[in-house]
């Protein structure tokens, strides 16, 4: 097993992970309005970190759980640890808004601007509109002996008063809840002219309507974050679905794991709050205002092309560019000639994937559709087609995974609507989340029935699509829609020792598989063949990858990962991982595909697919890989690794256990941006 000084810990690298991002919106040559897209994600993915990663740690840390985890850290040390990060952070993300982008976005005529820097016009306008629009809206919750203190709502933004009776001059406190239905940040002004008051800065400007007759003493605004974490035992669950739903509404009230609150805030109304809502200090985070960046994307949409990324369009992927969109013939006879590669955001989603499905929908030589759905969006057009087709008499097959985390609301609406309609809904393997990206068509054929898939790397969502690089493939390859095959049949019966051609299928063959193959190149390498390890993955954590790749280095075998978010492995180890390299990439789209390369002897073996290298995709979810045997493919899965690989793009070199972003050349010049490359590499094949 692999020391625990020669492992990273999984919360602490990705807060590193987290740090990247924010590199990205500290970034002055990245435009102005994406680098406040960036400060935007940073809050959301901290929110999350909360609700999820450190309300596991502190349920541990309650239970007096005191087991060191495999990076050496009891779940008390840890939490101090992360801590003392966490505030460094939120201190950088502070300084980088006030003392960098609130100043550039003033140079270009956008200001978020307080109440006491309105002048009159505005403040009649806005108070206008408080009038109109916010105050009917406003529920004031007062606390005193026949007012229990409120419940407060999870990633809610609230502001604290202390009112005083102005006969008797007590004092009481009272919460008001910024309403999240309204716009976060406020035009003052009707003139097209950009200036923005956070919504809570108005609302404190006029709480005076809120409490009449009574002394604002003074106000704060203050968030809390609850523990968000599902807890479903199936075993005990008869309906899942009915379970999931009731989860859900208990999950609104888990217990509190920070506290955000505005810098200078009272002391004493600070231990109250903390009291109330039972928070220690560890999980009190002071800042400067405005509280919960999340709402940045407010700003970061306004129309200022100038101050953005240059447009992009994705385009028809090369093998569909003839094909009818009228007639579904047309599109499955392009799959006949071969399997198609796909790449998003560059090739487009909707003229592949949803348009193999909704062709699937509406061509009448189709019997059956089967599908797996882990996150999708909104108003999908993907779900939209399934629900024609089971109202066509089609067999349709719905996998859908309830339990994907935020998400699950979603996803039982998507289930409830697929079940009225005539589909087959079910959720998978019990105990078990399915997240393999899978489809499958059936179709009726002069010379008999031949069918039709899709598997990738990438949920079936349109709208992530957008901005998420994924992978796929289109194929009538009857050796892989026959694994697809035997994989629902898996999904939706009992098929448990089904054997595959061309996939490895966690929890079963997976590991064991990609393990083997680790080995097989430490192997060659001592036999004197042609030997090396590439993975691009979004984490790199289970420890028993950690140990294999470290052998593999240790006997000479070259090592390269491309990870974008966790990895829990360290480079430059004596005698232990002198042989690895790994980068990061964080841009304009967010790495999200999965490729694993092996040299195999000079043979050269590709694999993409759904599965990260952590515990829960390898033991856990059912997870595919597909094998890549085109040879065209294996040089574009190649191409890409090659150029996030290369010193001329931007990217982030980890050294020991430390991310150090690189973007000047050794001339000192700027380095390239790996989407643009791809951007333009892409118009050229077109």
């Amino acid at each position: 097993m692999v020391h625990s000084e020669h492992l990273t810990d999984r919360e602490l690298s990705w807060l590193s992970f987290n740090q990247r991002v924010l590199e990205m919106a500290e970034d002055s040559e990245i435009p102005l309005l994406e680098r406040v897209r960036f400060l935007s994600i940073f809050a959301s993915n901290l929110d999350e970190f909360f609700m999820v990663r450190v309300a596991t740690l502190k349920t541990k840390i309650d239970a007096e759980i005191k087991i060191r985890n495999s990076a050496g850290f009891t779940p008390t040390e840890l939490m101090s640890e992360l801590s003392r990060q966490v505030r460094e952070l939120v201190d950088r993300q502070a300084s980088c808004l006030h003392k960098s982008i609130l100043p550039a976005l003033s140079e270009q005529g956008i200001s978020l601007v307080t109440w006491e820097e309105l002048d009159d016009v505005e403040r009649a306008y806005t108070s206008t509109l408080f009038n109109e629009r916010i105050f009917p809206v406003l529920t004031p919750l007062a606390v005193d002996p026949s007012h229990p203190f409120p419940y407060i709502s999870g990633l809610s933004l609230n502001l604290a008063v202390i009112v005083k009776n102005a006969v008797t001059g007590e004092e009481f406190f009272a919460r008001v809840k910024v309403p999240p239905v309204l716009p976060r940040f406020v035009e003052t002004n009707r003139n097209g002219i950009n200036r923005f008051i956070p919504l809570e800065d108005l609302i404190g400007a006029h709480l005076s309507s809120l409490f009449p007759g009574m002394v604002i003493e003074d106000h704060y605004t203050f968030r809390v974050t609850r523990n968000q974490d599902l807890e479903l035992d199936e075993d005990e669950s008869e309906d899942l679905l009915s379970s999931l739903e009731q989860e859900l509404l208990r999950r609104r009230f888990g217990p509190p794991v920070r506290l955000e609150i505005e810098s200078g805030i009272n002391p004493e109304l600070l231990q109250r709050l903390a009291s109330e809502l039972g928070i220690d200090p560890e999980g009190i985070i002071s800042l400067e205002r405005p509280l919960d960046l999340t709402g940045l994307t407010r700003i970061a949409n306004l129309n200022f092309p100038d101050l953005k990324y240059p447009p992009f369009r994705s385009h028809t992927a090369v093998g569909l560019e003839s094909v009818d969109p009228e007639t579904p013939d047309s599109f499955f006879a392009a799959v006949r000639q071969g399997e198609i590669f796909l790449h998003h955001p560059y090739d487009s989603f909707t003229n592949s994937v949803v348009q193999f499905l909704e062709n699937a929908a509406q061509d009448p030589t189709v019997l059956a559709i089967k599908q797996t759905l882990y996150r999708t969006s909104g108003d999908s057009p993907i779900v939209d087609a399934l629900i024609e087709a089971a109202e066509a008499g089609k067999q349709v097959l719905a996998v859908v995974e309830i339990r994907a985390r935020f998400d699950e609301q979603a996803n039982v609406r998507w289930a409830r609507k697929l079940e009225a309609a005539g589909a087959h809904v079910v959720y998978g393997l019990m105990g078990l989340k399915t997240h393999a990206k899978l489809s499958l068509v059936v179709r009726d054929e002069p010379d008999g029935l031949r069918r039709y898939c899709h598997i990738g790397t990438g949920n079936y969502n349109p709208k992530t699509a957008r901005f998420y690089e994924d992978i796929g493939l289109l194929s009538a390859d009857p050796v892989l829609t026959e694994d697809l095959t035997k994989l629902f049949n898996q999904l939706s019966g009992f098929a448990p020792q089904s054997e595959y051609s061309r996939l490895l299928v966690a929890p079963r063959t997976l590991r064991a598989g990609l393990l083997e193959k680790i080995d097989k190149e430490i192997s060659n390498h001592k036999a004197g063949l042609p030997s090396g390890i590439q993975f691009k993955l979004n984490s790199f954590l289970d420890e028993d990858f950690v140990d294999a790749l470290y052998r593999a280095s240790k006997h000479g075998v070259p090592v390269d990962l491309l990870i974008r978010g966790i990895c829990s492995l360290q480079t430059g180890l004596p005698e232990l991982s002198e042989n690895i390299r790994v980068r990061s990439i964080l841009g304009r789209f967010l790495e999200h595909s999965r490729i694993f390369h092996f040299s195999d002897a000079g043979r050269e073996e590709y694999w993409i697919g759904s599965a990260d290298i952590m515990h829960r995709n390898l033991d856990r979810r059912v997870e595919s890989l597909v094998r890549v045997d085109q040879p065209q493919h294996k040089k574009e899965l190649q191409r890409i690794i090659d150029l996030e690989l290369s010193d001329q793009v931007t990217s982030w070199h980890l050294e020991g256990s430390q991310w150090n972003r690189v973007t000047l050349s050794p001339n000192g010049e700027r380095l390239a941006d790996l989407h643009e490359i791809m951007i333009q590499h892409h118009r050229k094949v077109r």
